[in-house]
């Protein structure tokens, strides 16, 4: 691999593991890493093989946030560097939505340190695994910077406390802080964490594409709504889930013990 390219892809098994790729700048999310990344996940929406996707990095850092030397050269512009700020924080707050939204499930996989907008996309992964010797910290409080998109993720992650605790004091936290308090899902052998992820990885791939789909959608859009508007959301999406093709295969298959088949309809 070289910084040549922001992001390296490859798709095995279903897994497509997207690599951030720019070790020498510590992996920041810059416009061209941003612009990479959504470009990646375009394609991986339109691809049909791809059935779960996993975001790691190359060199020791996974991602340490924007690149503040290129937010800072934007302040030669006539207005201040405040039209190219907005553009920045705005693509990558799209790209954070595009990770929900997409269709597979995502997988970060941490080795090294997350911090600031990559902390933000580690939180907004649908799962973790980090390595024991990951870290992570929102620390733009310590360069007047805070760190307001990071905690829009945080804050739908975290409770309330542990978010606010991460923000107001841009502290370290080690990689068992960050799965006590629910931003990684689990903590392993830092030799172990590329097999334990893609393994994790393949375990959801062997699902059925359909009900997984289903399930992410349904996930994020009740977790907005009031309790009994969500109850009576899930109930419809459980109903039009039970018409599907592979929900029959596998209540079936269940009832037969055996093994389903899925053809992702």
């Amino acid at each position: 691999m070289t910084d040549e390219t922001p992001v390296i892809s490859a798709l095995e098994g279903g897994v497509l593991r997207l690599t951030l790729n720019a070790a020498s700048s510590r992996n920041s999310l810059s416009f061209a890493m941003i612009e990479a990344l959504r470009a990646a996940l375009r394609d991986a929406d339109a691809d049909r093989n791809v059935r779960v996707i996993v975001i790691a990095a190359a060199g020791h850092v996974f991602s340490a946030g924007h690149d503040l030397k290129e937010l800072d050269g934007a302040r030669t512009a006539d207005d201040g560097g405040r039209g190219g700020f907005v553009a920045l924080f705005e693509a990558c707050g799209q790209l954070m939505q595009e990770v929900v939204n997409h269709r597979c499930p995502v997988i970060a996989e941490v080795a090294g340190v997350a911090t600031a907008a990559g902390c933000q996309l580690v939180a907004s992964c649908d799962l973790a695994v980090a390595g024991k010797a990951a870290r992570f910290a929102t620390p733009g409080v310590r360069i007047g910077l805070f760190c307001s998109t990071p905690m829009v993720a945080l804050t739908r992650n975290l409770s309330a406390k542990h978010a606010m605790e991460m923000l107001l004091t841009g502290d370290l936290i080690d990689a068992a802080r960050a799965a006590e308090i629910g931003l990684v899902n689990r903590v392993v052998e830092d030799a172990a964490l590329t097999a334990q992820t893609m393994a994790l990885a393949a375990q959801i791939a062997a699902r059925s594409q359909l009900t997984v789909g289903i399930g992410k959608r349904a996930f994020y859009a009740q977790r907005e709504m009031p309790l009994a508007e969500a109850y009576a959301y899930a109930s419809t999406v459980m109903a039009d889930n039970m018409m599907a093709a592979d929900a029959c295969e596998g209540i079936g298959a269940f009832i037969a013990k055996r093994d389903p088949v899925w053809t992702d309809r």
